[in-house]
């Protein structure tokens, strides 16, 4: 890595280190980007712009690697580079074989550059055997490393493209003057890597040294079929735009040109050259007409005497980077700023609106704002869903491949939004949920095709809000499950079954600790290590997992999540001198009950009876062990609420209000309580604890 200098004062040279974590975001951008657009290309009708757009994603990479003197990236980059100048110049048709190897080379690079964010630790990944193979690509030679159908013997290597004789380089057309001027601080064997690229890039052409008359200038003979476009953005990251003048050779040197920032010291008063971009470049391929044109201008050609340099205007930022540590402490102030407007708004409840108007009309407003600035600062957070699902597409492909079958993967609902919390703890289980569908749900294309199914296998991946949740689905049109290969493997492992189970809680035995019905362990699945913990960790952020299957037809598994883990909606209740609250969005009704409403069956459980159906009654005060000082009291209220498709009512005293409450997580101050899910501060400053209401659904089925 670049060495730290001195940053200010001195004739140190300028630290870098600085923008370290700028590149680190920026080239990951790109290689996803870059992946993506692999993914997406049809290999029959690739056009210009989508070969464009994958190699500016690697230059850019290449650039700032070289910049930051990341050698080992920029060297690879380098490479998938040179492959993509021939697609993209029609040199070259792509095929699978190159895709194959350039999703390697960007895991490869990213490997590298996490190592370098890292401080250099651990070994680095060995980028010799890709090198070869997009040497062996890019000069139409087929990579020897790429695994055949049988057994064979792996040849030796062939030469890398530097290597390669001069009777393989295309004829060049076109010889052009090449001056690059350098700056005071430079050294005039920096322009070396740009003769470098025409000795790596093969079919560029040739570049020949000239003497120059002029210090601080180099001058070349330039023959090639490129156009001057193309070169200078195979320039851009090794001399500055302004600094390179191409024109025909013999062309006479025009005053005019020569007066565009050719000097070594500027007039007093003459604007500044503008500094290269990091990754954004004008006149680059796919780039509009007119910056192409503005490009031209830039490169010093000679313009109509007393016109103005056109100006380009500038679109301004649409998005900033925050660190994600300031957006939570953000959303901590925020949920502070509810617990005191709740405090104020209770307070506020017994004075005289007659006389307190204008204050009572204030502390409204602050409800009002407060309540707007909550959702604003909460929406900060949020992240559409494609950011998770842009992860499987690749993921899908790769093991696809592993096991021999055909699979379309389908996305809908990309836009809807996930708190980033949550997406970050959603990523895992719905990468097991979409590697099952492929390894056991869609069959193999022969098994598809006897069934009178399509050969391709299409996996659905869903997102919707439904009330105040987000519903996350993951479908296939595969075999489904086995309703008797569930039976039969859970009396084998003792767990108590019978064939009057209904399908939904045969589904539900997949979740048991280490079941599986895999017949072979492999190592993409079978070992039962993976449902129960998906279903645990999404039961942890209070969501629910149902499954839904028909077999021969598919399978459906459906997650449903908050839609945020900080501020939530509640309905707060009374069960003695304790307050509870419950989550909003699970309470469905509350009535208050009448005692011949209520029967008692078996050991002591209780059943009421709600327009003709009948549930299950939980006793607040029994579960938590509430101490009563006001005997004659009776609990009369009832609260019904759902969770896991399931519905039971919760006996209380009273009905609080409903208000905005902010969650704190118990466990981290406390630990963990068993049927809680967290705890809130109330507007008195007292602590009141948020039930789990999948946990006492959970536990009325015992």
């Amino acid at each position: 890595m670049a060495e730290a200098h001195q940053e200010s004062g001195g004739s140190g040279d300028f630290d870098l280190s600085q923008f370290y974590q700028i590149f680190f975001e920026e080239a990951g951008e790109n290689l996803d980007l870059m992946e993506q657009m692999l993914l997406n290309m049809d290999l029959e009708t690739a056009d210009d712009e989508e070969l464009n757009g994958i190699f500016r994603c690697a230059h850019s990479v290449k650039g700032g690697a070289a910049t930051f003197g990341f050698s080992d990236v920029a060297e690879l980059t380098h490479q998938m580079e040179s492959l993509l100048d021939k697609l993209r110049r029609h040199e070259l048709q792509p095929n699978a074989m190159m895709v194959d190897v350039l999703l390697e080379s960007a895991d490869i690079s990213r490997s590298l550059l996490a190592r370098h964010q890292a401080g250099e630790t651990g070994e680095p990944p060995s980028s010799a055997d890709l090198v070869r193979r997009i040497s062996e690509l890019a000069s139409g030679a087929t990579p020897a490393a790429v695994p055949a159908p049988v057994a064979a013997p792996v040849p030796a290597p062939a030469a890398p493209v530097a290597a390669a004789p001069k009777a393989e380089t295309p004829v060049v057309k076109g010889e052009r003057q090449l001056e690059i001027q350098m700056g005071p601080l430079e050294r005039l064997d920096q322009v070396d890597p740009v003769k470098d690229l025409f000795r790596d890039i093969a079919g560029l052409g040739e570049i020949v040294d000239l003497p120059s008359d002029r210090p601080n200038f180099r001058v070349f003979k330039v023959g090639t079929s490129s156009s001057n476009d193309d070169l200078l953005d195979l320039f851009a990251f090794h001399v500055a735009r302004e600094h390179v003048l191409i024109r025909d050779l013999g062309e006479e040197t025009n005053a005019a040109s020569e007066a565009v920032s050719w000097s070594d010291d500027p007039p007093p008063g003459a604007p500044l050259a503008p500094a290269p971009g990091f990754g954004f470049f004008d006149g680059a391929p796919g780039a509009p007409a007119i910056a192409k044109a503005e490009a031209a201008e830039a490169k010093g050609a000679i313009k109509p005497a007393g016109k103005a340099p056109a100006q380009l205007a500038q679109p301004e930022a649409a998005t900033i980077r925050v660190a994600i540590n300031k957006v939570d402490q953000l959303i901590n102030l925020v949920g502070e700023l509810v617990i005191t407007q709740a405090m104020l708004a209770q307070n506020s409840r017994t004075l005289d609106p007659t006389v307190y108007q204008q204050l009572l009309t204030g502390l409204a407003d602050l409800d009002r704002n407060t309540r707007d600035l909550q959702e604003s600062v909460m929406s900060i957070r949020m992240i559409p869903m494609s950011i998770v699902f842009s992860r499987f597409p690749r993921m899908l492909r790769d093991l696809a491949s592993k096991l021999g079958k055909k699979v379309d993967f389908v996305t809908q609902g990309e836009a809807t939004e996930l708190d980033k919390g949550l997406v970050e703890k959603i990523t895992d289980p719905l990468t097991h949920l979409v590697r099952n569908s492929c390894d056991h749900g869609i069959e193999m294309p022969e098994d598809r095709l006897a069934k009178g199914k399509s050969e391709t296998g299409t996996i659905t991946l869903s997102a919707a809000h439904q009330g105040g949740s987000i519903v996350i689905e993951v479908r296939d049109d595969g075999r489904g499950l086995s309703r008797e290969k569930i039976l039969r493997k859970a009396r084998e492992r003792g767990i108590e079954v019978s064939d009057q189970m209904s399908d939904a809680d045969v589904w539900q035995l997949i979740f048991a600790p280490g079941f599986s019905t895999a017949e072979v362990v492999t190592d993409v699945s079978g070992r039962g290590v993976g449902m129960d913990v998906v279903k645990r960790n999404i039961a942890a952020l209070g969501g629910t997992v149902e499954i839904e299957s028909a077999e021969g037809y598919g399978m459906r598994v459906s997650v449903r999540l908050p839609l945020t883990l900080a501020i939530m909606d509640g309905m707060s209740v009374g069960v003695g001198d304790e307050v509870y609250i419950l989550p909003l969005s699970s309470v469905v009704e509350s009535f208050q009950v009448k005692p011949d409403a209520v029967s008692t069956v078996g050991q002591g459980s209780q059943l009421v009876k709600v327009r003709e159906e009948y549930m299950p009654v939980i006793e607040l005060e029994k579960v938590f062990q509430v101490p009563r000082f006001d005997f004659e009291k009776a609990c009369d209220i009832m609260v019904v609420v759902e969770a896991e498709g399931s519905r039971v009512a919760l006996l209380v005293d009273e009905l609080l209000g409903q208000q905005q409450v902010v969650v704190k997580n118990l466990e981290t101050n406390y630990r963990k309580v068993p049927n809680v899910s967290g705890a809130t501060i109330l507007g008195d400053g007292k602590v009141a604890l948020i039930l789990d209401t999948s946990a006492l659904v959970r536990r009325s089925r015992h």
